[in-house]
């Protein structure tokens, strides 16, 4: 039976993808540095390995290594952007064990980056919000940004800021740098909806491709999306496209935009060089991206695939969507709303209970702690005044 490992089990994303891969008749293992992830609970999960904390890169690789030898996985996806980081650089310890399809380290590590991905969006020709590094701002730099400024730091996810002022500005660089280990990056705050264009390559020959609009977010102020939808925009393709080209890009990987209300452009927020926290969305509307990915990493490549439904609606419930609602009560009819709409697709299967009782946990759980800090709830990235 063919078999596929899949990193990071405590994710949403790496849920639907073990539960569209085994609707495919694929054996789908998991594995979390911690016990008893999401993942773990789906009927569609064969076994839960624990492996050690990717902060010991080497006890990592080589846990992963024994495992995939001992079973024969077909397939090795990394889910998260750690992971993807970690066996990109180390994939050749792989060939002869088992298959990782992503891209090189060298491409991963740039694209990852997002002062680089910045760097390399304006060179082919992609908009941006108007960028600098903190560590080089001298006072004019940042009076010719004007506040309020998304301070970001250049790797991982969510590490962000927005700040109003010199005092916040200062405070929060150095909070960023200690929790990064690295300069940040000080960017002009666009105003706007999300989108993101999604996309399989196979060296460089785009697969597969997707898009969708973010309707809500957690947090609101910017996060991983809590309600989106299936659109195609043209432009969007064209920028998505362009930077993914550029970087002749294999395996899968999402680039997300802004389109500023200010001119209506679509601007580069970063690229994720990895599964996405909306996969539910793109499996739903057809495009079954960890089988396509599984497809070509097994048999060489797939055929060019960009047909799927738009308009369709998809919902993450909990805890997502109902943290949103609870830090903005104005959305609850909303949320309750879409939560009883059939037409409204969600990450609820009743035929696979046991994930959604672990998120309803999750959620009672994070409610009560965020609810004793209101502040954190509603803006726990700040709150950008006077947009």
């Amino acid at each position: 039976m063919p078999s596929v490992f899949l990193t990071d089990a405590p994710s949403k994303h790496t849920l639907a993808a073990a539960r569209s891969l085994s609707r495919e008749g694929i054996k789908v293992d998991v594995g979390s540095s911690s016990s008893h992830p999401l993942s773990s609970f789906s009927k569609h999960v064969n076994y839960a390995y624990i492996y050690p904390s990717m902060e010991n890169p080497d006890r990592f690789i080589q846990s992963i290594k024994k495992l995939c030898s001992n079973k024969k996985y077909d397939v090795l996806m990394p889910i998260g952007l750690e992971a993807t980081l970690l066996l990109a650089k180390e994939k050749q310890q792989f060939d002869q064990i088992t298959t990782v399809p992503v891209a090189d380290f060298d491409k991963v590590a740039l694209a990852s980056d997002k002062g680089k991905a910045i760097e390399l969006a304006e060179k082919v020709g992609v908009p941006t919000p108007r960028t600098i590094s903190a560590s080089k701002r001298d006072l004019a730099e940042v009076e010719g940004l004007h506040y309020p400024l998304v301070l970001k730091a250049t790797t991982g996810s969510g590490l962000l800021f927005y700040v109003n002022n010199k005092k916040e500005l200062l405070e929060k660089t150095q909070a960023l740098e200690e929790t990064s280990g690295c300069a940040p990056i000080l960017q002009e705050y666009v105003k706007g909806e999300g989108y993101g264009f999604f996309a399989l390559y196979n060296h460089g020959e785009q697969r597969a491709t997707f898009m969708h609009k973010r309707l809500r977010e957690y947090p609101a102020t910017g996060g991983p999306s809590s309600f989106a939808e299936s659109i195609y925009d043209a432009k969007l393709e064209e920028y998505g496209l362009r930077i993914l080209d550029s970087l002749t890009w294999h395996g899968v990987a999402m680039v997300e935009f802004k389109k500023s209300d200010a001119d209506n452009e679509f601007k580069l927020m970063e690229i994720n060089t990895k599964f996405w926290g909306s996969l539910d969305l793109a499996i739903a509307a057809g495009i079954n991206f960890p089988f396509l990915l599984y497809k070509m990493a097994t048999e060489g490549d797939v055929p060019r695939s960009r047909d799927y439904k738009v308009g369709l609606k998809f919902l993450w419930p909990f805890p997502q969507d109902f943290l949103n609602s609870l830090s903005n009560p104005l959305c609850f009819g909303s949320f309750v709303k879409d939560l009883t709409d059939q037409r409204v697709k969600k990450n609820i299967e009743f035929n696979d209970p046991k994930p959604l009782a672990v998120q309803l946990a999750q959620t009672a759980m994070l409610s009560v702690r965020k609810l004793k800090t209101p502040s954190q709830l509603r803006y726990p990235q700040g709150k950008p005044i006077g947009v």
